[in-house]
């Protein structure tokens, strides 16, 4: 399956083209609703096959050269920790790649939108552990402000 992730540009395409029939049926596509376990099991299964998914619920591959950054074992969101070895593994777990440093070569294989690893993602929601990406890509969820903002 890495041979999908070492091809960023189609997955690229295939999340696009989606997206796009997906949009129209957005007010099916409820959060929570049993329309949403459907697409929740078939994540974990497309997306755990294929970047060993976490199901975060807040997918950021097409900004990460479809290299999921919850992979890494500190889940940094927005780079790579201080802790890179010289030869590019991660500093936890000596015997694996950087997520960080594969998800910046993948995004050089996507012209286009390979600039999007330099945009500053917020953090992860953790509340929307095990729910469905696309539905919440669709409908947003409404953010949870304290009481006075």
């Amino acid at each position: 399956m890495r041979f999908l992730q070492n091809h960023p540009l189609f997955l690229e395409k295939v999340y696009r083209s989606t997206s796009a029939l997906l949009r129209p049926l957005r007010r099916w596509l409820i959060p929570g609703g049993a329309v949403e376990r459907v697409f929740v099991e078939t994540e974990r299964l497309s997306k755990g096959a294929i970047f060993d998914c976490r199901m975060c619920g807040q997918c950021i591959l097409h900004s990460t050269g479809m290299t999921c950054p919850m992979t890494c074992p500190k889940t940094m969101r927005n780079g790579p920790c201080g802790g890179v070895r010289p030869d590019g593994h991660c500093e936890v777990f000596p015997s694996m790649p950087c997520v960080w440093l594969q998800a910046w070569e993948r995004s050089k294989a996507m012209p286009g939108y390979g600039e999007e690893i330099l945009i500053l993602q917020p953090p992860v929601n953790h509340r929307l552990k095990d729910t469905s990406a696309w539905i919440n890509d669709l409908n947003p969820p409404v953010p949870i402000l304290p009481k006075g903002w």
